[in-house]
């Protein structure tokens, strides 16, 4: 009797969950389990760039790779679990309600902005969480050519000095200069912060401070925005800025389907995991990447929500839901090396190493760093069988 893995999820952790059970299988010499990963389109899609121009292209087709290896795709958006009876419940592609069971699931959805109810900020702001969204706003500021020049033309506002924020705004100077000409943008960075940087710590804080000073990025810190609406937004202590361009990069949270699943969950709604990832409490559910609360050593730290976790984690989680149901041993997930590597716009990039953020590299050569991450790390491996299955080994060591 078949047995089936289903993976909901196609990003970072989805993709590498899928091919590290493929890979597991294969090296068993089996054919009686059934991987298959449902999102809602067989892309990867590189998130962690979308503060780029030209998100649209920022992606990379699975439907080939998946082939190689055997994974069935599902084009759906998941809406429903039922782990007692190991059902979930999505949507197709043309809109249809459909049920597909499993024997173990990989929850891989990934997270979503944050958006506190701050009045005015659903019908009135951008970001850059998710590829529509990154496109709709460079639809919006391409159209700012077209509009005649204001103070709220040409000022940019983004909401949020943590790492999205701090990239989107160094980034945004160069690509206002490309659309409105030189002399025209103003960008402006809230942050509740009561420092430059101060949500990255003190060993960058000098390059971030550096490089805004470069693009002309205007910190307001110790604020918040309390409101926006179509002509800009009101911080707390009452100051308007005029700008039709508001950003939002305040936070994120686990996909909600991490609520259907019973478990202990953390302030950001990820779900607990045991060392190997499993769900604790609940006997076949894996959750992995974003919606997991994993320990990465064992001094207390865990998993951020990024690629850098996602993918080792994907790795595991993939071969560990096989492994449960090839009756093998897992593999116990850590990854106690943690670096950061900061976009910076045009006056360069940051890399650091460990949870203190130690600057191992900056500007040019950080730059270089960042390019090489972005454009080849963090791609999937091309649709050849051999090489899928290998790079999926979780024993890989990954920062």
């Amino acid at each position: 009797m078949t047995s089936h893995i289903l993976i909901i999820g196609a990003g970072f952790a989805g993709v590498w969950s899928a091919l590290s059970a493929a890979r597991l299988l294969d090296q068993a010499q089996r054919d009686d389990v059934r991987i298959s990963v449902l999102a809602p389109q067989p892309q990867l899609r590189i998130r962690p760039r979308f503060y780029e121009a030209n998100a649209h292209t920022l992606q990379a087709p699975l439907s080939d790779l998946l082939g190689v290896v055997g994974v069935d795709f599902i084009q759906g958006n998941a809406e429903h679990i039922d782990s007692q009876a190991r059902q979930v419940g999505y949507v197709d592609a043309q809109g249809q309600r459909q049920q597909i069971g499993y024997d173990r699931l990989v929850l891989a959805a990934g997270s979503q902005v944050a958006r506190p109810a701050v009045p005015g900020l659903a019908e009135h702001s951008f970001d850059v969480d998710q590829m529509e969204s990154a496109v709709r706003l460079e639809q919006h500021l391409a159209s700012l050519a077209e509009q005649p020049a204001s103070p709220a033309r040409n000022t940019v506002v983004v909401c949020g000095g943590g790492f999205t924020g701090i990239e989107t705004a160094t980034e945004m100077p160069a690509r206002l200069r490309a659309l409105l000409g030189e002399g025209q943008a103003r960008v402006v960075l809230v942050d509740r912060g009561a420092s430059v940087g101060a949500a990255l710590g003190a060993g960058i804080t000098p390059s971030i401070i550096a490089a805004s000073e470069q693009a002309g990025v205007q910190w307001l810190t110790g604020a918040s925005v309390v409101a926006v609406d179509a002509g800009g937004v009101t911080l707390d202590n009452g100051d308007y800025i005029a700008s039709k361009t508001v950003i939002w990069t305040v936070g994120v949270k686990a996909s909600p389907l991490t609520a259907q699943v019973e478990g202990e969950r953390d302030g950001l709604g990820r779900l607990r995991v045991d060392d190997h990832l499993k769900v604790i409490g609940q006997a076949h559910i894996y959750a992995t990447g974003d919606v997991a609360w994993a320990a990465v050593d064992e001094i207390g730290n865990h998993a951020l929500m990024t690629c850098q976790h996602a993918i080792p984690m994907g790795r595991h989680s993939g071969n560990n839901a096989m492994a449960d149901l090839l009756g093998l041993e897992p593999v116990v997930y850590r990854q106690p090396k943690y670096v950061t590597c900061l976009d910076l716009g045009e006056w360069g990039a940051t890399f650091s190493e460990g949870w203190e953020r130690e600057l191992k590299l900056q500007g040019q050569e950080g730059k270089s760093m960042k390019q090489q991450i972005n454009t080849v790390w963090i791609y999937p491996p091309a649709a050849d069988r051999d090489q899928a299955l290998a790079a999926a080994d979780p024993s890989i060591a990954i920062v």
